[in-house]
C-alpha cells in the first residue's frame, strides 16, 4: 500500500519520474471535538507503512506519557505536535502531513474541532479536493459536524467522505450507522456538495481504514485508502476559462520581457490570441517558458513565463485572458466573509484587499446577513465577530477582474489584511449574482437594456408649482416599531391637506401588502423596501406631490441612497427617538415579545442594531411630545428649509 517500488532498487531516476507523475489529492479531516480526526490520520499513516522507526519509538514512548487511548501507540500523537495540544488531547492548528502510494500522493490537513479555531479549520480547508467529516458514533450529527460541512461547502469542497467513528464502542450496530447516515443526508441536502460517501470505522483499531474490517460484515462499500485512491478529481479543476494573474514582470536582459505567474484555471498554448486586463490590449503567446525549457501549453496550477508577441504594457496585478471569454469587472460585488480576527469587522474601514496577484484597498460597504452555519439560518448583522461568517458587499478604490468562486477558486477568492497591524483578518469568495440567490442589492444596479430611455415631461416643475401652490419635497419618518411613523405620518397628511396641500402617505407596511409583497424582513429585504419606497417617492415629487414615507429603514446606508435617489435638494430625515422600552409597550401586535422568544426575527432593536441618523433633518421624542406639536414642528421645519418656494406651507 506504501509508495515501495522495486524501481528504487534497479532505477531510481525512473521511480522518481513515476512518483512526480502521480496525482496529487489535497484532503482535510474535520468535525467535532474528540471525533477521532488526529487518530484516523495516524492509523491511515501507520497502516500504509509510512511512519518511520524513530518517529514510532518517539510515538510509542510519548503514548505512555500523554496518550489518551490506554495503550502503547496513540496514533493522535503523529499530528497533535503542539505541547498544550498533547497536553489537553485537542488540535489546535492545522497540521500536514505528507503521504504517498502507488497510485497517489496526498497532503492531509488536520484541522481542530474546537468552535473557537473554526478560522483555522477555514485555512486548512481553503485548497482541499476531498474532506473527511468525522462523526462519533456515539453522539451522530453535531452542532460542529454541521459547521465544518458548511464551511466545505462554502470552500467549493465537492467530495465529502463521512467517517462515522468509533463503532466498536457501539457494538458496530448496523442501525446506528444507518440512523447517522440518514440525519446527515438530510442535513446535507441543504449544501452544495456534490459527491457524499459514508463509512463506518473504528479508526483506533483500523476498521475500514486500509484493510476491510471483519466485524462490520453487512457493510459491502470500500475502505477509506480505496476512496482516497481512486476518487476522481480530474474534471474538478477549470480548464476552460484561462485566468493568468501576472505576479512578476521578468526582464534580465534587453531581449527578453516575460510575464511570470501560475495558470489559476483554464488552458493557454503557444500562439493564442491572449487580452491583457484591465488594458484590454490584444497579443498573441509568442513562447511558454518553465524551468525545464520551452512548452507548447500550459494548464492549471503549473507555474511559467510567458512572452508575447506585441510590446504591450503588462503589470503585476494584471490578469491574462482569452478575449472570447472575459471575467467580470467591476468595483463592487458580493462576497461570503469569514472573519478571522478578534477585532469584530467594521462596516466603511479601509482594509487592505488581496485578490490573485493584485492589491488594493476597499471596505464592506454593507453587511447582508450573518450566517448561522449550525442552523443554515441568515441573521441580520451590523458587523461580524471572530469566527462568523456573513455575505458582505465589498467596495474597491479600483475595478478587479473576477470571477465567481464557485466557477474558479484562484480568482473567485480574496483575504482582507488590517493595514495597521498587516495581519489577516478576512477571507472572502465571491458569489455569482447573476446566478446566486435573487437577492443581490439594487440600488447600483442597471437597466435591463441601454436602450431604455427617460421622456421628458410635458409640464414643467415650476408649472407644477404654480397650480398646486407648492413645491414637492418627500419627508422620511424613520425610527423603531412602535415609536409612532404610521401615526404620526397621517397626522401630518390630514395637516397638509386642510391647508390646501396635495400629499400622499408611503407606509413602508402597507407597501408590503401590495408591490413590496415578495420581500421578507432581512437587512437586504429591508434596504430594499425602502429603495422601492424612495423610487415612487421620486415620482411623485416629480408629479408635484408632498410624499410622506413612514419606513423603519434602520440602515443609514440605505438612507443615504434614498437621499440620492428622490434628491438632497428635496430630502428631509425625521428621526422618531422613541426608546425601545416606550416602543416595547406600544407593542399592541407582540411583535417584541415573539423577537425575544427566538419566534420572529429580524426585529431592529433585538435581532440586531438601528443605525440612529448621523444629522437628521429633525429628531422628535414620540415619547414626551403629543402627536399635534410633532406635526407643527415638521411643518416649521419645511417652511425653515424654505422647500415651499414662494408659498408658505402654514
Amino acid at each position: 500500500m506504501s509508495h515501495v517500488s522495486e524501481l528504487i532498487a534497479t532505477d531510481i531516476e525512473a521511480y522518481l519520474a513515476q512518483h512526480e507523475r502521480k496525482e496529487l489529492l489535497r484532503l482535510l479531516t474535520c468535525g467535532s471535538v474528540d471525533d477521532g480526526k488526529s487518530t484516523l490520520i495516524g492509523r491511515l499513516l501507520y497502516d500504509s507503512k509510512m511512519i518511520y522507526e524513530d518517529q514510532l519509538a518517539a510515538i510509542r514512548s510519548d503514548s505512555v506519557r500523554v496518550g489518551t487511548t490506554g495503550t502503547d501507540f496513540d496514533p493522535a500523537l503523529l499530528t497533535d505536535g503542539l505541547k498544550a495540544e498533547r497536553e489537553q488531547g485537542i488540535t489546535i492548528d492545522v497540521a500536514y502531513r505528507y503521504f504517498s502510494t502507488a497510485k497517489r500522493k496526498f497532503i492531509i490537513a488536520d484541522t481542530p474541532g474546537h468552535e473557537q479555531y473554526t478560522r483555522n479549520m477555514v485555512t486548512g480547508a481553503s485548497t482541499c479536493d476531498l474532506a473527511i467529516i468525522l462523526i462519533d458514533a456515539r453522539h451522530g450529527v453535531l452542532t460542529q459536524t454541521k459547521r465544518h460541512s458548511f464551511i466545505a461547502s462554502l470552500l467549493g469542497i465537492k467530495h465529502v467522505i463521512v467517517a462515522v467513528n468509533k463503532m466498536d464502542l457501539m457494538e458496530f450496530d448496523e442501525e446506528v450507522f444507518e440512523g447517522i447516515k440518514r440525519d446527515y443526508a438530510a442535513f446535507s441536502a441543504k449544501l452544495d456538495i456534490d459527491d457524499v460517501r459514508f463509512i463506518p470505522m473504528s479508526a483506533l483499531d483500523g476498521d475500514n481504514v486500509v484493510d476491510r474490517s471483519e466485524r462490520m460484515p453487512w457493510y459491502a462499500g470500500a475502505t477509506l485508502m480505496h476512496f482516497l485512491e481512486n476518487i476522481h478529481i480530474a474534471s474538478d479543476r477549470n480548464l476552460i476559462d484561462l485566468r493568468f494573474p501576472v505576479q512578476y514582470v521578468n526582464r534580465p536582459s534587453a531581449d527578453f520581457r516575460g510575464f511570470c505567474g501560475a495558470v489559476a484555471s483554464g488552458v493557454v498554448r503557444k500562439g493564442d490570441e491572449v487580452m491583457v486586463l484591465p488594458s484590454r490590449k490584444k497579443s498573441r503567446v509568442e513562447r511558454i517558458v518553465s524551468f525545464d525549457g520551452d512548452m507548447d501549453e500550459a494548464f492549471a496550477p503549473l507555474s511559467v513565463t510567458l512572452t508575447l508577441e506585441d510590446e504591450i504594457d503588462v503589470s503585476r496585478g494584471d490578469m491574462i485572458v482569452h478575449p472570447a471569454n472575459v471575467p467580470q469587472s467591476s468595483q463592487r460585488f458580493d462576497a461570503m466573509v469569514v472573519w478571522m480576527a478578534e477585532d469584530p469587522l467594521a462596516q466603511g474601514k479601509q482594509y487592505r484587499i488581496k485578490h490573485a496577484s493584485k492589491s488594493m484597498f476597499g471596505s464592506v460597504s454593507a453587511i447582508r446577513y450573518r450566517m448561522d452555519v449550525n442552523t443554515l439560518h441568515r441573521l441580520d448583522a451590523s458587523t461580524l465577530k471572530l469566527n462568523e461568517i456573513g455575505r458582505c458587499e465589498i467596495s474597491l478604490n479600483q475595478a478587479v477582474a473576477f470571477d465567481s468562486y464557485k466557477r474558479n477558486r484562484g480568482t473567485g477568492s480574496f483575504v482582507i489584511i488590517d493595514r495597521l497591524t498587516n495581519g489577516t483578518v478576512g477571507a472572502g469568495m465571491i458569489l455569482d449574482r447573476s446566478a446566486g440567490e435573487g437577492e443581490g442589492d439594487h440600488w447600483d444596479r442597471a437597466p435591463a437594456s441601454d436602450l431604455l430611455r427617460a421622456e421628458p415631461a410635458a409640464v414643467s416643475a415650476d408649472e407644477r408649482a404654480e397650480r398646486y401652490g407648492q413645491r414637492p419635497v418627500t419627508i422620511l419618518l424613520t425610527g423603531l416599531t412602535g415609536s409612532g411613523k404610521t401615526t404620526l405620518a397621517r397626522a401630518l397628511e390630514r395637516r397638509l391637506f386642510e391647508m390646501g396641500r396635495a400629499c400622499v402617505v408611503l407606509d413602508g407596511q402597507t407597501l408590503r401588502l401590495g408591490i413590496n409583497r415578495d420581500l421578507g424582513f432581512s437587512a437586504v429585504d429591508r434596504s430594499e423596501n425602502l429603495r422601492r419606497g424612495a423610487e415612487v417617492a421620486k415620482l411623485l415629487n416629480d408629479a408635484g406631490l408632498i410624499c410622506i414615507c413612514a419606513f423603519v429603514a434602520p440602515s443609514e446606508e440605505a438612507r443615504r441612497r434614498a437621499k440620492e435617489v428622490v434628491g438632497a435638494d428635496r430630502f428631509l430625515v425625521a428621526h422618531l427617538s422613541a426608546p425601545l422600552e416606550v416602543c416595547r409597550g406600544r407593542d399592541a401586535a407582540g411583535l417584541y415579545a415573539a423577537a425575544d422568544g427566538d419566534e420572529l426575527a429580524n426585529i431592529p432593536g433585538v435581532s440586531f442594531a438601528y443605525d440612529e441618523p448621523e444629522a437628521a433633518d429633525l429628531v422628535l421624542a414620540t415619547d414626551s411630545v403629543p402627536v399635534d406639536e410633532c406635526v407643527e414642528r415638521l411643518v416649521a421645519a419645511l417652511h425653515s428649509r424654505g422647500l415651499s418656494g414662494d408659498v408658505s406651507y402654514g
